[in-house]
């Protein structure tokens, strides 16, 4: 009974509202230029903030024509996984562990321990 009474209408796409008294905002439109010379024009709100640069369709970055040069924020390097093992162990103890590691290895295979201390 319930498949019969939705036949027939779209519930996914189809709004049942009308556009009638729905006041659109004003409308401006911002020009961005690649480096490979792309315009890109897209509508914003007057009361939005336009962004500095926006991803041209060709991956670049484009910038606002007329507008405030972007500014660069500061990155951080990438932090390697040697890196984060220095910030809890030191040189030393990582040759100990390793020399501990190497005689586990080598007492498994049936060698000798090549240490000498």
């Amino acid at each position: 009974m319930a498949e019969r009474s939705l036949r027939g209408t779209n519930l996914s796409a189809l709004s049942m509202e009308s556009d009638e008294n729905v006041v659109l905002s004003e409308r401006r439109i911002s020009r961005y230029v690649c480096s490979n010379q792309h315009v890109s024009e897209l509508p914003f709100s007057v009361e939005a903030d336009v962004p500095p640069v926006w991803e041209c369709r060709c991956g670049q970055t484009a910038k606002l024509v007329d507008g405030p040069e972007p500014v660069e924020k500061p990155t951080k390097a990438a932090r390697t996984h040697w890196d984060m093992l220095l910030e809890r162990r030191s040189v030393g103890e990582l040759e100990e562990l390793l020399e501990e590691r190497l005689d586990l290895l080598r007492a498994a295979r049936g060698e000798g321990s090549k240490r000498t201390a």
